[in-house]
């Protein structure tokens, strides 16, 4: 929806020139020239950049309480405030404007920030000052949705949306994190609280903070747990599901502006489109494969009667964008489906200003192979469905001698329906599919890079303090609760926002709802992941709504072609010319990462990942830390079709 950063720093004299220049940078995320505002004192100042959904003319920001002690800006949805905002007016509130935002606001002044957080459906990240109190308050969604940075040092501290605009700020020291380079490159993304920017850091989703002076404090309000409903029979825990994720979409397309819904052949987002019925459906596809998602896609929408828009996608243009894209990002992120989903937003931003996405399903309803499903045979799979079913200490026990068998076909599949997830996953830098390589292991990373950069962390490492937290769920949630606050939260939700609000346009997430997430969480894993699917039961009610044959359909992701890239020499030739620029040596052994492109220029290997990994660190690296004032020069803008809607007067609210 928009874009919000605050500071609070006494020894900046100028405040409204310094936060005036931080909105600037995230002009992207709030094109609405008249909806944007500032508010400054002694002490801080919040800026806000406005995308206009609700309440068109009169949802400016800051918004403030009555007697002006108090505001608040906002960068999100609040999809029951319908009902939240009848319940302050009956408490004696007076509201100026019809925006969800405020009910945020006297949602603060009746129940604090806890009370507040405890009621609302919603994504968000917003920030209230009370004047009387001397705090700045903020918080971040349940899942984060939407993102949430914050830098603190001396006398400054920083809270926003993006990074990029910390950079405005004359006190904010820009240097790189090198612990941050591991732990990218064994996951395509960093999966750190400190993000690649030293003491900037991810504020947690599911928590608010409070700041006074120095003194700042963070409290956690939701978090996923597991309590398993055993008494629901199959058919209601259909009923429920479907009727759960009904209401989801329906609040989600809660709008004052035209909504629609991206498109591909995968069971998600085509059960929200289904439920939607948009007027305009969105899809993309690349020019030399390996998958032809439009026209499935476009079966459906015909089929529905929604109007169907797609684009084709080529090298050279996801070449020529790519390093805007990691601009966007503020994070190198080497996930490939960045690419299709910044064509899918460019497209839809043209006709709408809200979309919906099938984000969150796999991590709610267990639809990754990785939960246990590395075997298509169905012997093996009757096998270990049966250890399973073993004591625990017993099944421990047998895994630990399966790990040490020679490879033998179902080997992978025993293990992980035996073993302990904490001991051996590692979400999804590993695939188990010889049709997509692996990232980095701990032992490769530290073979490429340069002895500063090099430790002993790991990605089940990394993961083992939220295992602690789950030790007690079902093997499968644990697995889930570990993407939940991993892959999800660091890579496909940063994604999802960034490259949306690129181009200025709203992507909303119902399958990560509240009520949605706290009905999966009961659901025995039995009916989720079985011998017949992944997130099998959620299938059954998506089924309710879609072709026969749809609701089956294995996930594809979004299949982006770069191993057919990388072995054209005209890509290969622009990756090794980033290789072997002089910088690069401060990371990396030269001489192995070139000869890692080469190998699989020449086929003799299939190191897609590992090179595409490299390659987008070093792009976005060369953006920020390079050739930054040039960066800013080439990207710091309003996309063109965000412009041109601009220019007609379409955006003018």
């Amino acid at each position: 929806m928009c874009g919000i950063i605050a500071f609070n720093d006494p020894t900046i004299t100028d405040k409204t020139s310094v936060i005036e220049s931080m909105m600037e940078l995230i002009r992207h995320r709030g094109p609405n020239i008249s909806g944007g505002g500032h508010y400054t004192n002694d002490q801080v100042a919040l800026g806000f950049c406005r995308l206009s959904i609700i309440d068109l003319k009169g949802g400016a920001q800051p918004i403030y309480n009555e007697d002006n002690s108090i505001l608040v800006t906002f960068n999100g949805e609040i999809y029951n405030f319908q009902s939240l905002r009848s319940e302050l007016q009956a408490k004696g509130h007076v509201f100026k404007t019809k925006a969800d935002t405020e009910v945020l606001l006297h949602g603060y002044e009746e129940w604090g920030m806890a009370g507040t957080l405890k009621r609302v459906r919603g994504m968000f990240a917003y920030l209230i000052w009370d004047n009387n109190k001397q705090t700045l308050y903020g918080a971040r969604d349940f899942f984060g949705i939407k993102p949430l940075y914050y830098y603190q040092k001396d006398d400054t501290f920083i809270v926003g949306s993006e990074i990029k605009s910390f950079m405005a700020h004359p006190n904010f020291k820009k240097e790189f994190n090198p612990e941050a380079l591991k732990p990218y490159l064994m996951n395509q993304y960093n999966d750190l609280p400190e993000t690649f920017f030293k003491n900037v850091y991810r504020f947690p989703a599911g928590h608010w903070f409070e700041l006074h002076d120095k003194d700042f404090q963070m409290h956690e309000y939701w978090d996923a747990s597991y309590k398993i409903d055993y008494k629901l029979t199959p058919e209601q825990t259909i009923d429920a599901i479907d009727d759960t994720i009904k209401d989801s979409v329906k609040m989600h397309n809660i709008a004052d502006v035209p909504v629609g819904s991206f498109l591909s052949e995968g069971v998600d987002s085509s059960y929200v489109t289904s439920l939607l019925k948009p007027k305009e459906v969105f899809s993309v596809n690349f020019d030399n494969g390996p998958y032809n998602e439009a026209s499935a896609a476009k079966a459906l929408a015909d089929q529905e009667g929604l109007h169907f828009n797609a684009t084709t996608v080529d090298g050279d243009e996801a070449f020529r964008d790519f390093a805007e894209m990691q601009y966007h990002m503020d994070e190198p992120d080497g996930n490939p489906s960045l690419i299709p989903l910044w064509y899918l937003c460019k497209i839809a931003r043209q006709k709408v200003t809200v979309a919906l996405s099938g984000e969150g399903a796999d991590e709610l309803f267990a639809g990754y192979v990785n939960y246990g499903m590395h075997s298509h045979h169905q012997l093996i799979k009757v096998f270990a469905n049966g250890l399973a079913k073993l004591p625990k200490n017993s099944r421990y026990r047998l895994a630990k001698h399966i790990k040490k068998m020679r490879n033998f076909p179902g080997k992978t599949h025993l293990y992980t329906h035996t073993a302990e997830p904490s001991a051996y996953y590692v979400g999804e830098s590993i695939i188990y599919d010889p049709d997509q390589p692996t990232i980095f292991t701990s032992k490769q990373a530290n073979g490429i890079m340069k002895q500063p950069y090099q430790s002993d962390l790991t990605v089940n490492g990394i993961y083992q303090q939220d295992f602690k937290k789950v030790a007690n769920a079902e093997e499968v949630k644990q697995m889930q609760y570990i993407d939940l606050h991993h892959f999800m939260l660091n890579d496909i939700l940063q994604k999802a926002d960034k490259i949306s609000m690129a181009h200025s346009l709203e992507l909303r997430v119902p399958f990560l709802d509240k009520k949605v997430a706290e009905l999966a969480n009961t659901i025995p894993s039995k009916l989720l992941l079985n011998s017949h699917d992944t997130k099998d039961i959620f299938r059954k009610a998506a089924a309710r709504h879609l072709p026969s044959d749809w609701a089956t359909r294995p996930k594809l992701g979004f299949p982006v072609p770069i191993k057919t890239w990388l072995r054209e020499e005209k890509y290969y030739n622009n990756v090794k010319a980033l290789f072997s620029e002089d910088w690069v040596s401060e990371f990396f052994d030269q001489d192995q990462i070139i000869q890692l492109l080469t190998d699989n220029f020449e086929g003799k290997i299939d190191g897609r990942r590992q090179v595409w990994t490299i390659f987008t660190f070093l792009t976005w690296y060369k953006l920020y830390f390079v050739d930054y004032e040039n960066t800013v020069k080439n990207y710091a803008h309003v996309q063109p079709e965000v412009q041109a809607l601009m220019d007609s007067g379409k955006l003018t609210n």
